[in-house]
């Protein structure tokens, strides 16, 4: 009798651990802190303080997330149904009712920190978000998939500069750039899925391209994104602006090689390069706005 009411005990201790672990891991943990992460480092590169960068760096991981606990709620019967490994809510780690919950207390999170950078700033972070939520629920399964990526990462600037003082709006090159990073990120996330996702029915930009044509275009919006942050800004690109482009390619080359071992270095890559980006921008002092 007492070692079955040890057993109860230990299970009524392990399952809250047992479930914050689950719904650690079904955010999608690294493309949220990666992302927030980049948030953070381009508002320090327009001299925000350290408050207001912390807001923006709150705002925007509130929206990750959201999203991605609503990716993982939303694909866990589809993910169950190929076998797919490492997502908690289909391997039954996390209840999915728990990680609906979680992203829905993460999306009105992120309402009032968004509005708080400005009403404008939080508009246009808010659509981002609103954007990547249809990826999820709809978009994610037909040609327009690429869109609510680039809408994300091309917006990401101009929620920044429009969190300072005078709202001004980015740089047509930061937009650009973040565009085609976007555009990058949706490729690389999906190239390791697409033969489940065939599978299952969905048919987006990439499953419709297919796995060579993917892996073969993906290089292309990055080194794009790279050439556009060193050679658009005014002023010479100096040194650290041309190692940034002449590493793109072979950065993203890497990242399609070592796919073959780990099934996420494509998007690692693709981040890779996004922070090298960000690195420019700090190191060049490169205003956004």
């Amino acid at each position: 009798m007492g070692t079955t009411d040890q057993a109860q005990v230990r299970d009524a201790t392990a399952w809250p651990l047992r479930c914050a672990a689950g719904l650690a891991l079904s955010c999608h943990p690294g493309p949220v802190a990666a992302v927030s992460v980049l948030a953070t480092a381009l508002a320090v590169s327009t001299g925000l303080g350290a408050a207001r960068c912390a807001l923006i760096g709150a705002a925007v991981l509130a929206g990750q997330l959201s999203v991605g606990w609503c990716n993982d709620a939303f694909d866990a019967r589809r993910d169950a149904a190929v076998g797919r490994r490492g997502k908690p809510v289909a391997d039954g780690a996390v209840g999915r009712g728990a990680v609906w919950a979680a992203a829905f207390a993460a999306l009105l999170l992120c309402v009032p920190l968004s509005l708080a950078c400005g009403l404008i700033a939080g508009t246009v972070h808010l659509t981002a978000v609103a954007a990547a939520w249809l990826y999820n629920l709809k978009l994610k399964a037909t040609v327009l998939s690429w869109l609510p990526y680039v809408i994300g990462f091309g917006t990401l600037p101009a929620v920044v500069t429009l969190s300072t003082p005078g709202r001004p709006w980015p740089q047509w090159w930061a937009v650009t750039a973040g565009a085609l990073l976007g555009i990058a990120a949706h490729l690389g996330d999906v190239l390791p899925d697409i033969g489940d996702d065939l599978g299952t029915g969905t048919r987006g930009l990439p499953q419709r391209l297919g796995v060579t044509r993917t892996r073969l275009l993906l290089p292309v919006p990055l080194v794009a994104a790279t050439a556009v942050l060193v050679l658009g800004p005014a002023g010479p690109p100096g040194a650290w602006g041309a190692a940034t482009l002449l590493a793109a390619a072979p950065t993203a080359v890497a990242g399609l090689t070592l796919g073959r071992y780990w099934r996420k270095a494509a998007f690692a890559g693709t981040v890779a390069v996004a922070a090298a980006d960000v690195v420019l921008l700090l190191v060049r002092g490169t205003a956004l706005a």
